[in-house]
C-alpha cells in the first residue's frame, strides 16, 4: 500500500479489525520509509446484480426498493424496520452468493414471501396479493387456505 505522505510503496500492518458491521476491514498501517501511520479499509468487491422484470426489461438491483415493498406490506403492523432491513440484507447476500448475475423478479419475490411468512403472516398475505396479482377472491382464499394448511 502506497504511503499517502511520502509515496513509498511498502508499509506494514499494525492493527486490523472489522468495520461497518463486518462488511469491511479497517487496517492501521505504518510506512516503512517515513514511519508515519495511516488507515486503510478493505472492502469486498461486489458484482452488480441485474433484476429481470416480468416484461423482460432489466434494471440494477436496489435494496431500498425491496425494503419499500416490504414496508407497504407491513403497513400498520408491528414489524420493526430493522427486521425488514435484515431480510433485505439476507436476500441481497443470497443473491450475491449465486453465480447468476441476472435474477428474475419471480425469484426475489419468492424469497421475500418465504421470509415474510415467518415474520408476519398478514404482511405475507399482503405482499403475496400484489406479487402474485390475485385476480379475484378465490385466488386470495386459495392462498389463505395454503397458509392455514402450512401452519398445521
Amino acid at each position: 500500500m502506497r504511503c499517502p505522505f511520502c509515496g513509498y510503496a511498502e508499509s506494514k500492518v499494525i492493527d486490523s479489525r472489522p468495520a461497518e458491521e463486518g462488511t469491511s476491514i479497517r487496517r492501521r498501517r505504518e510506512c516503512l520509509a517515513c514511519q508515519r501511520r495511516f488507515t486503510t479499509y478493505e472492502v469486498m468487491e461486489r458484482l452488480p446484480l441485474v433484476v429481470v422484470k416480468r416484461d423482460g426489461s432489466r434494471q440494477t438491483f436496489d435494496k431500498n426498493k425491496l425494503i419499500n415493498s416490504m414496508l407497504k406490506a407491513c403497513e400498520k403492523r408491528s414489524v420493526a424496520l430493522s427486521d425488514l432491513e435484515k431480510i433485505a440484507n439476507e436476500i441481497e447476500q443470497e443473491l450475491q452468493n449465486e453465480l447468476e448475475r441476472e435474477i428474475p423478479t419471480s425469484e426475489i419475490g419468492e424469497m421475500v414471501m418465504k421470509k415474510l411468512k415467518d415474520l408476519d403472516e398478514v404482511a405475507y398475505v399482503r405482499f403475496a396479493s400484489v406479487y402474485r396479482q390475485f385476480k379475484d377472491i378465490n385466488t386470495f382464499m386459495e392462498e389463505l387456505t395454503r397458509l392455514l394448511e402450512d401452519k398445521n
